[in-house]
């Protein structure tokens, strides 16, 4: 493993904080919603996928 996903890895960021985030920082542009998503991590991702068109559900 290098050391950059080691250090992120340390720091508390996962691979689902950083998708939630990521998502949700493109659809309202908002800080607190970021961080709100992001520690809910994988939950908002999965919500997210189930209620938009064309998500898991093709």
């Amino acid at each position: 493993m290098s050391r950059h996903t080691e250090g992120a890895a340390k720091a508390g960021i996962g691979l689902g904080s950083a998708i939630a985030i990521t998502i949700s920082w493109s659809l309202h542009k908002s800080i607190v919603w970021a961080l709100v998503h992001g520690v809910l991590s994988w939950i908002y991702v999965i919500w997210y996928a189930l209620t938009r068109p064309g998500g898991l559900s093709g």
